[in-house]
């Protein structure tokens, strides 16, 4: 299955989630994708679904519409990689608009996630729109105090 089984719908949905990304933060592909609950469909498994989802996004993305004043530049690959060709306008240009909302760039042109990162929606605008709550960017040490093992 190259498209999901309603692509007009399912890209509504992405443009709204991006909409919520605040200035000076990113998301992912994937953390969107983690938001949007699988479609009832016999011919998508939900494990087809996980990994089929990001790609949707992506095409999502690139179907916007310039005239929808979606802030893209704030959607990046999986560890905040730009996922555009590193030499294409585009790359160029969604890091020019993230410089000017105040992201910054590592050495290996990677983002901070766990700096720039967007922790997602609010619940209950997740709840409204019958979202998931979206997977973190970074996976955080666990601060609870772990029993030692005894045997």
């Amino acid at each position: 299955m190259k498209e999901h089984p309603d692509q007009d719908a399912f890209n509504q949905v992405v443009w709204s989630i991006v909409q919520q990304v605040p200035i000076g933060q990113v998301t992912t592909y994937g953390q969107i994708a983690s938001m949007i609950p699988a479609p009832d469909h016999p011919d998508l498994s939900p494990g087809d679904y996980r990994r089929l989802a990001a790609f949707w996004v992506g095409k999502a993305m690139t179907r916007a519409k310039q005239e929808d004043q979606l802030p893209w530049q704030r959607v990046v690959g999986k560890g905040g990689k730009i996922a555009m060709p590193t030499r294409s306008w585009g790359a160029a240009e969604q890091r020019r608009r993230l410089i000017n909302e105040g992201v910054v760039f590592s050495a290996d042109e990677t983002i901070d996630l766990e700096r720039f990162g967007w922790e997602g929606p609010p619940a209950d605008w997740l709840a409204t729109e019958g979202l998931l709550q979206p997977t973190p960017l970074i996976d955080k040490p666990d601060d609870r105090p772990q029993q030692l093992s005894l045997l």
